[in-house]
């Protein structure tokens, strides 16, 4: 420990002549969660909205680890409904595939785009979305780090019951 920070440990980094806290690890079991919701709670953290030094002009957001994303809900037919559109680039290049599909190849990927698609479009953009890391079961590669509580108070919202179309059809 050096003599010049007097004691004090990782007492946060100075940008734009701010003190920043240093950024923090949050693990978040998306099991039974809600994607539009849970990519709300998630980006407000990635901007650093939950800490009370925010600025918008500087990157001072936490980094997210979300385990169990194979294990999200959806809301509505969204599962049958809902398309991701692309183009390759060539003519009659347009593509299409449906969440439920998405959902069997890479499950990660619905929640990464939800949350991106909640994220400001500006030059911060691609510094907030590596702090992101998802994994679509338990196990991750983040043991290491220490993790913040995985029930954080900036997550006020009460969880509802999912209704799904065959609970409906009872």
């Amino acid at each position: 420990m050096s003599v010049a920070f007097s004691g004090v440990k990782n007492a946060g980094r100075r940008i734009a002549n701010r003190v920043v806290a240093p950024p923090k690890w949050h693990k978040i079991d998306a099991k039974g969660q809600v994607v539009g919701r849970l990519a709300v709670d998630i980006s407000r953290v990635l901007m650093g909205k939950h800490k009370p030094t925010y600025l918008p002009h500087i990157d001072s957001g936490d980094n997210v680890v979300v385990v169990n994303a194979r294990h999200i809900d959806m809301t509505g037919k969204k599962m049958d409904q809902k398309l991701y559109r692309w183009h390759t680039g060539y003519v009659g290049g347009l593509k299409e595939e449906n969440i439920k599909t998405t959902m069997d190849k890479k499950p990660e990927e619905v929640l990464r785009r939800a949350v991106n698609g909640m994220l400001p479009k500006n030059r911060l953009r691609k510094h907030r979305q590596r702090k992101l890391r998802i994994f679509p079961d338990e196990e991750e590669q983040h043991i290491a780090q220490t993790h913040g509580p995985t029930a954080a108070p900036y997550f006020p919202r009460v969880q509802r019951p999912v209704t799904r179309e065959s609970d409906h059809n009872k």
